[in-house]
């Protein structure tokens, strides 16, 4: 490979909603290039929830380079600042290497921070954060809607007065920091990759057959001891407010575990959170991410061909 070719094609980005097939189009893509594989998922972060959340197995991890699946431990908030910083780390390692970035995951902050930036709010001390959620516990949501709604105007118009995390991630930063959010998303990060030389695709299946593709495999996850993780995870008594624990699935399956609703019941609330998420993936990224290219799963392989020929000399379609 030419230096100028590996300069020129900074990377490629797969994003999509939840079970569109992301994973295996990026793997063969990094196999046929000798790329690196880069988690851009939130939830694939915590080492907690392979099962749950969908992550490679350890046969496919060694098939080519994997980095920031599972490097998270169930009782950090790995925040998209921090994401952000460990992905400038492996992004600098793949350039060193000469390998093609393969950035690939859901979650549509993290693929805006790539080619945007993000706000530089610093790291929140914990003693803040268990102040915050203290206080949400014991006085309710309302009452800390109304007090952002007093010391963050802004903030307190934009949310909504039941999404109890973001109220209380705003008021962490107001208690932290001093400033509002509004005021340090003025002053944000750099993005790690610059438009030229990035080819941004969003897998876009029929929706219909997502969702039914979606509830087989949280039934395949139960089977695959996606239960068994959730106990072991319910078990550390962490709490419930961290993003590992309200991942898809977990808060119903803790209550299966606590004799409060059945298994089919939880699976049940499982399926359906996940297929309202992916068609908030969808509005997101067609509003948010215009620059990405939709494409059907069935196209992608060719679309990819022809938007990284020179890396992919050897592939066939």
């Amino acid at each position: 490979m030419l230096d100028s070719d590996v300069k020129r094609m900074q990377a490629v980005l797969i994003a999509g909603p939840t079970a569109s097939g992301k994973s295996a189009l990026a793997l063969a893509l990094a196999e046929v290039t000798g790329g690196v594989v880069i988690n851009t998922d939130s939830m694939q972060v915590y080492r907690d929830l392979r099962v749950l959340t969908a992550r490679p197995t350890p046969d496919e991890e060694a098939r080519a380079p994997h980095r920031l699946y599972g490097y998270c431990d169930a009782a950090v908030n790995c925040s998209a600042g921090s994401w952000v910083a460990d992905a400038a780390t492996v992004l600098a390692e793949a350039r060193a290497a000469a390998r093609l970035p393969i950035f690939i995951g859901g979650t549509g902050l993290y693929f805006k921070a790539l080619t945007r930036g993000l706000s530089a709010v610093p790291p929140i001390p914990q003693e803040v954060r268990d102040d915050v959620r203290a206080r949400l516990e014991r006085d309710g949501v309302e009452a800390l809607h109304a007090e952002l709604a007093r010391r963050d105007p802004v903030s307190g118009e934009k949310l909504k007065p039941r999404d109890s995390a973001r109220i209380a991630r705003a008021l962490e930063v107001i208690e932290a920091t001093g400033r509002a959010l509004p005021d340090w998303h003025r002053d944000g990060l750099p993005p790690l990759l610059e438009p030229e030389g990035v080819k941004a695709l969003f897998l876009a299946p029929d929706r219909k057959e997502l969702y039914a593709r979606i509830d087989q495999r949280f039934t395949a996850m139960l089977e695959a001891g996606a239960l068994e993780e959730v106990a072991a995870l319910a078990a550390r008594k962490l709490d419930p407010m961290l993003p590992a624990m309200k991942a898809h699935g977990v808060p119903a399956l803790i209550r299966h575990l606590a004799g409060e609703i059945t298994l089919e019941e939880a699976a049940g609330i499982g399926q359906t959170d996940t297929r309202h998420y992916a068609k908030r993936q969808f509005t997101w990224f067609r509003h948010q991410m215009p620059e990405f290219e939709w494409v059907k799963p069935e196209d992608a392989w060719v679309w990819l061909q022809k938007a990284y020929k020179p890396w992919m000399s050897g592939a066939s379609s």
